[in-house]
Order: C-alpha cells, then sequence, then structure tokens
C-alpha cells in the first residue's frame, strides 16, 4: 500500500523531469525575432479631439464610483463607462498627457444605436362616393 507521501514525491519527480525536457526543448529553439516596429503616430490633442455626448449619470455599485451613458454624435453609438469619481495621475507631461499608473480608472461597454424605425403615416380614407340609394341632404 503506498502512502500519501510517497505518490508526492513520485509526482515531485515527474514535474522535474517534464521541466528538464521543457526547458531543453526550449533551448534547442532559436529565440523569435521581434517584428519590426512602425514609428508610433503622432498623438492627437486631447483638446482636439470630438465629443460624446453625456446623456444620464448615475451612482455606480460601489461607494464613490459612477455610471455615466455617453452618446456619439455622429452614429448615435450608446457607451455605458463605469469609473471612480476620482482617479489619481501625475502631473501633466511635456505633451500635455496626464499618466495614470497602473491603476484601473474604469471600464465601458458600448451599443450600437438602434435602427430607427420609419414613420408611418395616418391612412386617408379614400373619397366617399355619393350612394343613390341615400341621397345626403342639402
Amino acid at each position: 500500500m503506498c502512502r500519501p507521501s510517497i505518490v508526492r514525491l513520485a509526482c515531485v519527480g515527474a514535474f522535474a523531469g517534464y521541466a528538464t525536457v521543457l526547458a531543453s526543448q526550449l533551448q534547442a529553439q532559436p529565440a523569435p525575432t521581434a517584428p519590426p516596429q512602425a514609428a508610433p503616430a503622432p498623438s492627437p490633442n486631447w483638446q482636439q479631439l470630438p465629443r460624446m455626448q453625456l446623456e444620464r449619470q448615475f451612482a455606480g455599485p460601489l461607494q464613490d464610483t459612477i455610471v455615466q451613458r455617453w452618446r456619439d454624435p455622429i452614429d448615435g453609438t450608446i457607451c455605458y463607462i463605469y469609473l471612480p469619481i476620482t482617479a489619481p495621475h501625475s502631473t501633466p507631461t511635456a505633451l500635455g498627457y496626464v499618466q495614470y499608473g497602473s491603476n484601473i480608472i474604469g471600464s465601458i461597454s458600448c451599443l450600437p444605436a438602434e435602427p430607427t424605425k420609419p414613420v408611418t403615416r395616418a391612412a386617408v380614407p379614400p373619397p366617399r362616393r355619393p350612394d343613390p340609394a341615400h341621397p345626403e341632404p342639402h
């Protein structure tokens, strides 16, 4: 009958053997070369970027958080943004941007705009024909 400590040692030994084989395979493979990096695109000026329209603001599920509903004025897309009321950041960089570091400052979910429904006009009844059996009084 095997004791648990013997089984544990066998597992550790098997794992060590697997790790040795895996390490030798990794050493035998040449290191992948990094693809050439494209030059970074010029950063847009944040103040000149187009704006979405804030439609509503709600209290978030956690204290000092909010959920905002924003609409894209071009295509009507609706986005819900969950974020804290405040988030620490750096002083502006030379380009004027602030850095939030490793802070998670929010999340966003977007939905396409609902298709517009065609406007239906009230049906106009056709003109009535005089009924010879029931003449209209004059």
